[in-house]
């Protein structure tokens, strides 16, 4: 029991009430019904595989899991896309996340995905709804989406229900757990204070970190193309991402590239498949980092520990350079069944152009002030040549150059 709970929690940087994990392992034992949902946004990138090695070690542990595709979630977010995208992002992001974990050899038989709109345009979903927005003040959802809703100077009104629907996503998904990332914690802390006067219990949470973006600060984000890796990219593309990526040397903190050691490569890197008779577990085994290390720069190394890792780059016995190669290396095995897929079907490919279709330029259409200013040119020659000539007609209007070209220029614009 207690190694359930330790798979489970692993690599986590918070745990809300953990009491409740155990008491369905220990008391109740059956299995832990958990949650991990997304909104389909922005192309996934490989900061997800973050979650991804989390769902793993679910699944390891027996957990039913549930992937919530968020469609309605991904409307409500500051319209990031319009209804007709997400329902193509949907499909797109069930097919990739699918990739993943197979590239990762989690096998996905156990795993159950679900659209949001499917349930959450019910009767009775509606109903909470309104019974939530009720008990929660303006301040209060406001406060949970700050970290996950998209915030503008005039946000809409659609921000401050995204919260409450998640929050409301546990108890209709019938759901022991949820987990997330750790900038969700305000959500789920909303969860834990107004299910309960719903009649609805409380809901354990789990929280793994948030991997730093490759620029200086911040997260890796699908809104920032500098900051991520996506898992589309080629190896050309990948290679100069993570060359040109912030690694000061000897700085541990903040690293990005190391969090990505930390918490995607060397988990993923313990993750194995047997088969017992005919149902595949997963099982782990020792962790590797290898780096293919010039002979000159002391020849190739291995780590199996992210704390040899870290003491060795702090002392600058582990260059950025060699980091950054075996980073490289081991993303690009990562991803290559990723791309092999999606080269190989013609129908991933068009499902992919149809959920992120090339923005649409519009053609420039021709300045009216260059018009204008060859109206105005050609009205002073008029009028020198007729002022030098004492038109009859210039004499009697009196009118300047500059007046009578400025009633040219007036002519055309109300024509």
């Amino acid at each position: 029991m207690a190694d359930k709970l330790h798979i489970i929690t692993q690599n986590l940087q918070e745990v809300l009430n953990e009491q409740i994990i155990k008491h369905v392992i220990e008391v109740e034992q059956r299995p832990l019904k958990i949650y991990w949902g997304t909104a389909p946004t922005g192309r996934p990138h490989c900061g997800y595989f973050v979650p991804m090695t989390k769902i793993a070690h679910f699944l390891q542990a027996g957990c039913h899991v549930k992937i919530l595709l968020a469609d309605l979630h991904a409307f409500l977010d500051n319209m990031k896309a319009p209804l007709d995208l997400v329902a193509y992002r949907v499909k797109y992001y069930e097919r990739i996340v699918k990739s993943m974990l197979t590239s990762i050899g989690v096998p996905i038989d156990k795993l159950t995905f679900v659209i949001g709109s499917t349930y959450q345009l019910s009767e009775k979903y509606t109903m909470d709804i309104f019974r939530m927005s009720s008990l929660v003040t303006q301040n209060d959802a406001k406060r949970a989406g700050a970290d996950v809703v998209k915030q503008v100077e005039s946000p809409l009104l659609s921000g401050l229900i995204y919260p409450l629907m998640q929050a409301l996503d546990e108890q209709h998904l019938d759901v022991d757990a949820q987990f997330g990332g750790v900038d969700q914690r305000k959500i789920f802390v909303l969860a834990e204070e107004y299910l309960p006067p719903l009649g609805y219990k409380k809901r354990a949470h789990l929280m793994n970190p948030m991997v730093p973006g490759l620029t200086q600060g911040g997260k890796m984000s699908s809104s920032d193309p500098n900051s991520k890796i996506d898992l589309l990219d080629n190896a050309k593309t990948l290679n100069k991402k993570i060359a040109s990526a912030f690694c000061a040397p000897g700085v541990v903190e903040g690293n990005g590239l190391i969090a990505f050691v930390e918490y995607v490569l060397l988990p993923i890197s313990k993750l194995s498949v047997t088969n017992i008779g005919d149902e595949k577990l997963l099982v782990e085994k020792e962790a590797k980092f290898f780096i293919d290390r010039p002979e000159k720069w002391g020849g190739p190394i291995e780590y199996s520990s992210i704390e040899q890792l870290k003491e060795d780059f702090a002392s600058d016995k582990l260059s950025p350079q060699d980091l950054k190669q075996g980073i490289s290396d081991a993303l690009n095995k990562l991803l290559d069944p990723i791309r092999e897929e999606f080269n190989n079907d013609p129908s991933f490919k068009e499902l992919e152009a149809k959920a992120y279709p090339p923005p649409v330029v519009a053609k420039q259409a021709k300045k009216k002030e260059k018009v204008l200013g060859s109206k105005y040119l050609e009205a002073m020659e008029a009028k020198k040549k007729r002022e030098t000539e004492k038109t009859p007609g210039v004499a009697a209007t009196g009118d300047s150059v500059d007046e009578v070209a400025a009633k040219v220029i007036e002519t055309t614009i109300t024509e």
